[in-house]
């Protein structure tokens, strides 16, 4: 079998913070069959890796992702042998499934948004926990532009949590294009910064100032509560979250520290 060309590139500027950068900057870094395999083994690795505490996903080049590659929309590896139209469900399955994984990530994930985040890439974006941009960004659902449905990879259910259902029917049916102030006024990214990606790392630094698990569980209590049912359900998680904090020994040290500032 030949080896795949590496189009996801790793870094860390710590060990503690993994870097992964979309690298096909000649295609905007559209999501070709190598580039969404390697960001599948990329997430599986950062699931068992208990080192890293923090993941920035960016783009190389001038955009974040522009989404799938049309040039191979349905690509022959990508069918598992089956024919169309299986062959395409379980393409499609494979590039939705990239939003779940980074959901379900420990580690906090931040989008350093130095681009165009098109299609899948606006929902790979989403899908993180944090995202900062840069003035060069420039945001767009675009699936019914291309025949589709409008809600696809997850973005019908990210985006409303983000900003609201009725700016969210907005930017999905319309799939206008939303540029980086638009972007910061509705709360799809929490900041502008002239450098996305080093506002990242920075954001990354501070959380690794934290405790392990009170940032881990953050993550996990703060998603779980928005689809809790009532404010007791959403205290009674965030109860547990925290007597389980206290018991980890993180509580005593963080509070040590604070004493003696």
């Amino acid at each position: 079998m030949t080896a795949m060309p590496p189009v996801l590139q790793t870094s860390h500027p710590r060990p503690e913070i993994t870097v992964l950068t979309l690298d096909r900057p000649e295609k905007l870094n559209a999501l070709s069959y190598e580039l969404v395999e390697q960001l599948h083994e990329a997430l599986d690795a950062l699931a068992a890796d208990n080192t890293c505490r923090v993941v920035v996903l960016t783009g190389a080049g001038r955009g974040f992702c522009s989404g799938l590659d049309l040039g191979a929309p349905n690509p022959a590896e990508a069918g598992g042998g089956t024919e169309f139209p299986r062959s395409g469900m379980r393409w499609q399955e494979r590039i939705a499934h990239l939003t779940a994984k980074i959901h379900r990530l420990r580690q906090p994930v931040i989008a350093a948004v130095n681009g165009v985040a098109y299609g899948g890439g606006l929902g790979i974006a989403l899908a993180c926990d944090l995202r900062v941009a840069g003035p060069a960004a420039r945001l767009c659902t675009q699936f019914i532009k291309l025949g589709l449905g409008g809600c696809d990879i997850g973005v019908s259910y990210t985006l409303p949590r983000l900003i609201g259902a009725g700016p969210a029917f907005d930017l999905i049916l319309t799939a206008r294009a939303v540029d980086a102030d638009e972007a910061l006024r509705l709360g799809l990214v929490s900041r502008l910064v002239d450098s996305p990606l080093d506002e990242a790392l920075a954001v990354a630094e501070t959380l690794c100032g934290y405790g392990k698990f009170g940032v881990e569980s953050t993550k996990q209590v703060m998603w779980a509560n928005l689809e809790a049912s009532s404010l007791e359900a959403a205290l009674h998680l965030e109860n547990r979250s925290q007597i389980l904090a206290s018991t980890s020994g993180e509580m005593r040290d963080a509070a040590s520290k604070v004493l003696k500032r």
